[in-house]
């Protein structure tokens, strides 16, 4: 498996921190965030210095998360989606994940198709890839991946986007389908909090996955290797209590192994 870590994970460590704590877990791929008070890019970090800082600790930055919300098209999104490719190009990553309005307010599907219209053009002239990511949420304006792609159809964008498959919320969504080979990206966390109801379930649940895990992450990982899915696996935790771990770097490893050692049994 190719394993990747997601800043979110430890968002008091400054990028540099966040870089080498990845290489030293064997992970050389990483994503870094636009929506963290205090950590670049929200604290006007040149890209420059977010790209010699990768380069120093040797690892790829594989996705800014995100744009939001991209199903949302107007002027205002494109200039932001304009300001962000510019910035993920420069900083050396290779795409931009991208998510949907997620306020519990429908998005009209002309809307959904007309973003992805609207940001082609902009990620083709920067060199990125679009990671397009359901969020599984009942409040969600677009829960599932075949939603995804039938917009993506439409909008004429297969070259450009690909999807990202969240364990989370292919989970929420209540989605059987895999489509490995439009999968871009997989992020992967746990809930095992035995109280919460799915459809109750948030980002405050999302933790790193272990043997109390509920939402299938490893028969959900085994279907996607199996059907020949080979890019990287990204932790994605948002719980606070991962996120004050003293020492992130150990729960991640044992994470990792358990991981490991279930795909091996």
């Amino acid at each position: 498996m190719r394993f990747a870590l997601n800043h979110i994970i430890s968002p008091r460590q400054t990028l540099a921190q966040f870089f080498t704590m990845a290489k030293s877990l064997g992970c050389s791929e990483v994503e870094i965030r636009n929506d963290m008070k205090g950590t670049a890019i929200a604290d006007g970090t040149p890209p420059e210095a977010v790209r010699d800082a990768a380069a120093k600790a040797g690892v790829t930055i594989i996705t800014i998360n995100a744009l939001y919300p991209f199903n949302v098209w107007s002027e205002d999104m494109a200039e932001r989606t304009t300001k962000l490719a510019r910035y993920a190009k420069a900083c050396g990553a290779k795409a931009l994940v991208m998510c949907p309005l997620n306020e519990g307010k429908a998005v009209p599907r002309a809307s959904l198709v007309a973003g992805l219209k609207g940001i082609r053009p902009i990620l083709d002239e920067n060199g990125l890839t679009g990671l397009v990511e359901p969020l599984g949420f009942h409040f969600s304006s677009m829960r599932t991946k075949a939603e995804a792609l039938s917009a993506i159809k439409e909008a004429g964008g297969e070259v450009t986007y690909k999807l990202v498959h969240d364990t989370f919320h292919h989970h929420l969504g209540g989605e059987t389908e895999f489509y490995p080979d439009r999968t871009g990206l997989v992020h992967i966390s746990g809930v095992s909090d035995p109280e919460v109801a799915v459809n109750d379930m948030l980002d405050a649940h999302r933790v790193l996955i272990d043997s109390h895990d509920r939402l299938d992450n490893i028969a959900q990982i085994k279907t996607l290797i199996a059907a020949g899915y080979k890019g990287p696996f990204s932790f994605e935790p948002f719980s606070e209590e991962v996120q004050a771990l003293a020492n992130p770097a150990a729960a991640l490893r044992t994470s990792v192994d358990y991981i490991s050692s279930s795909l091996r049994s």
